[in-house]
């Protein structure tokens, strides 16, 4: 399972991903880094096979009008502290990879990671 991770997070989350044995690659490594736009995000996760993980709201209606990304994992958690979010990443990475086996929109919040089949 590959990731790509949006801007607005940290780039360290990388590495947690890894550790739980997905890969996964930051915006940051794309040509424009930070600057790359939603619309160019969404078309690269597609063309290389990336789930989206994002807490940008335009991408869940990128995806469930236009199914871009063709997939995308939301962080709806609000305001937390990377060591929270690492930590909610390490204790559900096999929920998330169980769920993205059926569902194409997984969403993780502070208590729960919901699947969205479609």
């Amino acid at each position: 399972m590959r990731f790509l991770i949006d801007a607005q997070l940290p780039s360290k989350l990388c590495e947690i991903l890894q550790k739980a044995g997905f890969s996964a690659i930051h915006v940051d490594a794309l040509p424009a880094g930070d600057e790359t736009s939603d619309k160019d995000i969404a078309t690269y996760a597609d063309q290389h096979n990336l789930i989206v993980i994002t807490k940008d709201g335009d991408f869940y209606h990128s995806h469930m009008i236009l199914r871009q990304p063709q997939k995308l994992l939301l962080i709806t958690t609000g305001n937390l502290k990377n060591r929270a979010l690492f930590d909610l990443f390490r204790a559900n990475a096999l929920v998330i990879r169980n769920l993205f086996e059926t569902c194409h929109y997984v969403e993780m919040t502070n208590d729960s990671i919901i699947g969205h089949e479609g």
